[in-house]
């Protein structure tokens, strides 16, 4: 279950949020907490210096007093410690001789360098207390001499009550927050694990063998194109599968009919139920030619292994492109006798380029086989070769079916036969083969009117 990245995804989320959120608080504790030394710090110096004005101007009158008279202030400083929240102490010498300074309590002289006539910010434990204060000192002066000074000084638990109060809100904050995140994640993390899940179970059963699934595509943003292209993919595996099965069926019809045209003439040939020269002489050249073509369909199927690697070993030299088209159209002179086949050519018909004329040969030998498959018997099929813009062109029309437009993009893959003969593989080595020639086959066709296919060379 905890392996499961409907689970792993949404604690994922939860736990970069909950480090986000830790991060921040720590960031904000920190900032608050120097927030508040600084307001405590500050609102220890308006009192250290509004108190210490106080005592300097008692000071002040006390000493100027022409009795000689020398009177403490008459407020107490009870008072003011209940009016301020903060302790008050004195630091220095006595300065009304006799008298205490009306209920200020005295810290020892050492605490500070009181006599530096400086405000000072300072920690200190009164006597008799554990706790920690944060006090603020404030010069008492007469006259440009520091006689004394006034500290005002608060507890520092003030301070971190604040801090942790702060913390406190923070944690019931992000509690909530984390709650609505965690419903967040969960709702986002179904949203995203649904259509993933959907595929994993169909690519188990793609796995299986079973390509006719398919996921729904409106997953948002990229799950929805990775739901398409899945659909794509077990559409091209199930056209794939029925391929190699249409092949290895086409290919084990392709070598059982010479194999056994072979082994019957060759039987006969042992068994001398073959005597005349003749008959002999007959059934030798029909087991080269039978021979022949198991060489051209192996030939198919080694180039068909070439296809996918661009592996087409090619040469280079003078072709003259009239004679190959003449025994291109020589080679298949026979097939005159069921259907008609016309060639034509160019006033100046005979361009030479250079290029692989075996390669070439083979090209055009595929699409005129291809045209006689597709046409029916009394059809024709006529085989046009002329130069123009700079290319040598062989075209082979046929009077066939024609190709519908939504079949003719397919008709160049391998094992695909429209016509039902064949192995499939002409079209598909042909087309590779022009592309490593440097060239290019169009298609033109319309149904019902047959279809043109034609080879276009650089010159």
């Amino acid at each position: 279950m905890i392996g499961s990245l409907r689970v792993r995804l949404p604690l994922v989320f939860l736990a970069g949020i909950v480090l986000a959120g830790l991060i921040t608080t720590l960031i904000a504790v920190r900032l608050f907490q120097d927030y508040a030394h600084d307001q405590a710090l500050s609102s220890l110096n308006r009192e250290a210096h509004g108190i210490g004005t106080l005592y300097s101007n008692a000071v002040r009158a006390s000493y100027g007093n022409r009795s000689g008279d020398r009177q403490a202030p008459t407020f107490a400083a009870d008072n003011l410690e209940q009016a301020t929240g903060d302790k008050i102490y004195w630091i220095g010498p006595e300065p009304f001789p006799g008298q205490h300074v009306t209920g200020l309590k005295h810290l020892p002289a050492k605490t500070i360098d009181w006599q530096s006539g400086r405000s000072l910010s300072f920690e200190l434990t009164p006597p008799g207390t554990h706790r920690k204060y944060l006090a603020v000192a404030n010069p008492i002066f007469l006259g440009t001499q520091a006689i004394g000074a006034i500290v005002v000084a608060t507890p520092k638990t003030s301070v971190r009550h604040r801090v942790a109060l702060l913390i406190q809100r923070l944690t019931i904050a992000g509690a909530l927050g984390l709650l609505v995140a965690g419903l967040l994640a969960w709702y986002l993390s179904r949203r995203i694990v649904r259509p993933l899940l959907q595929l994993s179970d169909a690519a188990d059963e793609v796995a299986a063998g079973n390509y006719a699934v398919a996921v729904p595509k409106r997953a948002p943003g990229e799950l929805g194109h990775l739901s398409e292209r899945f659909n794509e993919m077990t559409e091209r595996l199930a056209e794939v599968e029925t391929m190699e099965r249409n092949f290895l069926m086409s290919v084990s019809h392709e070598l059982r009919t010479p194999l056994t045209a072979i082994r019957g003439h060759v039987s006969a040939l042992l068994e001398g139920v073959v005597a005349e020269p003749d008959l002999r002489q007959a059934s030798l050249e029909t087991v080269e030619a039978e021979a022949s073509r198991l060489e051209r369909l192996v030939g198919d199927i080694l180039d068909l292994a070439k296809l996918d690697t661009h592996r087409f070993t090619v040469t280079r030299e003078e072709v003259d492109m009239g004679a190959l088209v003449d025994q291109a159209y020589e080679t298949y002179r026979d097939e005159a006798r069921r259907r008609r086949i016309e060639y034509r050519r160019d006033a100046d018909g005979r361009p030479v380029i250079i290029s692989d004329g075996d390669r070439v040969l083979q090209v055009v030998g595929n699409l005129i086989s291809n045209a006689f498959q597709a046409t029916p018997d009394g059809g024709s099929v006529s085989l046009e070769l002329a130069q123009r813009n700079g290319s040598v062109h062989v075209a082979v029309e046929d009077s066939g079916p024609g190709i519908p437009p939504e079949k003719r993009e397919r008709l160049f893959r391998p094992f695909i036969s429209e016509s039902g003969g064949g192995t499939g593989l002409g079209l598909a080595i042909a087309k590779e083969l022009s592309a490593a020639l440097g060239g290019r086959i169009e298609l033109s066709s319309e149904v019902g009117r047959g279809s043109r296919f034609e080879l276009v060379l650089p010159a």
